[in-house]
């Protein structure tokens, strides 16, 4: 009798900078106030990586050590490490092949994986998938993004939503009824001129106009991705809970994509679930892209238990969107000191 593999995440790591931005800096910096970042955003600081060293691979590299640390596990067991980003640390030249370098994953393959703030989710899929092959055995998800490398401090729109972060989960094979149970994926290229950077690429490689006209900064048109980032998670969401026959009173958690307090608010709203089971960081992080999710994750660990539903969602760039089932497992058990 086959028994059908799942992957289970059985490990945490996450990292965040020593530099705070908080909104009472960034009233000396731009036009706007602590009050309207807060009642707009719900963000009261984020994180940067002032170290002009240091980059994405860097912090991807911090999440892994710091989950390795507290896992009874060794850099050289990893089999694969996906690496979700949208700062790679160069156009060309995969960060995840620096990121298994500086982590001493000598045994492990990596490629890094765009999809903008649904980037983790999208990346979870992909590596639960490697894992239920039955192929890989300890696959490594990050989402980590250097978001101020991107943004424009002189523009109050986009600078006060950002943070820079890494988080990391390991996905392991359990024959049991716990993991990762489903998910729901969606793109509209539509989207893309809502929310991109739009200079950089093939499409508008950099030269002095480009520089110039800001074109290499984060350009958001925010009332659009507002209005669609409610729809694209609530409706997600509805329909993974349907499939699944999953009623809002059997969902124990939900952890959102970390983009702003109403959109949370709102999608909460619209399941008809208490905010009191809602994960919520962006207080203290802002929004940090792919890194949101792993971050809550990593924040949040304690809280959740074996055998607990969990719904994850996401919107982001492109547009994409999606939601993820996962039935919590066991974490691996920390490292013993000798």
């Amino acid at each position: 009798m086959n028994t059908k593999t799942n992957a289970t995440i059985t490990a945490i790591g996450g990292f965040v900078p020593d530099t705070i931005l908080d909104n009472k800096t960034l009233e000396k910096m731009v036009d706007t106030s602590d009050q309207w970042i807060t009642s707009r955003t719900g963000i009261k600081e984020r994180r940067l990586l002032s170290d002009k060293s240091l980059a994405t691979s860097d912090m991807a590299t911090f999440a892994i050590e710091n989950l390795i640390e507290n896992s009874n596990i060794e850099p050289s067991e990893i089999d694969c490490l996906i690496l979700a980003t949208s700062t790679p640390d160069h156009i060309l030249a995969p960060t995840a092949s620096i990121v298994c370098e500086k982590a001493g994953l000598k045994n492990a393959w990596g490629f890094d994986l765009n999809a903008a703030c649904s980037g983790f989710l999208y990346a979870l899929s992909v590596g639960a998938s490697l894992v239920e092959s039955n192929r890989y055995q300890k696959v490594l998800v990050i989402g980590a993004d250097q978001m101020s490398a991107i943004v424009d401090y002189e523009d109050r729109n986009t600078c006060v939503l950002f943070g820079d972060g890494a988080g990391a989960v390991l996905l392991e094979p359990t024959s049991g009824d716990l993991g990762v149970i489903d998910n729901i994926f969606k793109t509209d290229g539509n989207g893309t001129q809502f929310l991109s950077v739009p200079a950089g690429g093939s499409r508008f490689p950099a030269s002095e106009e480009t520089v110039a006209n800001k074109q290499h900064f984060v350009h958001q048109d925010g009332r659009t991705v507002f209005k669609n980032a409610i729809n694209g998670m609530s409706s997600a969401c509805k329909e993974i809970m349907e499939r699944n026959d999953l009623a809002s009173e059997k969902v124990d958690w939900i952890i959102p994509h970390q983009a702003n307090l109403r959109i949370i608010q709102a999608v909460s709203d619209a399941l008809d679930f208490p905010i009191e089971k809602v994960k919520i960081n962006i207080e203290k992080y802002g929004n940090t892209t792919a890194a949101t999710i792993p971050l809550c994750l990593w924040d949040f660990k304690e809280d959740f238990k074996a055998g607990q539903n969990l719904l994850i969602t996401a919107f982001g760039a492109g547009f994409t969107w999606g939601s993820t089932y996962l039935k919590w497992g066991n974490l691996r058990p920390k490292q013993q000191l000798s």
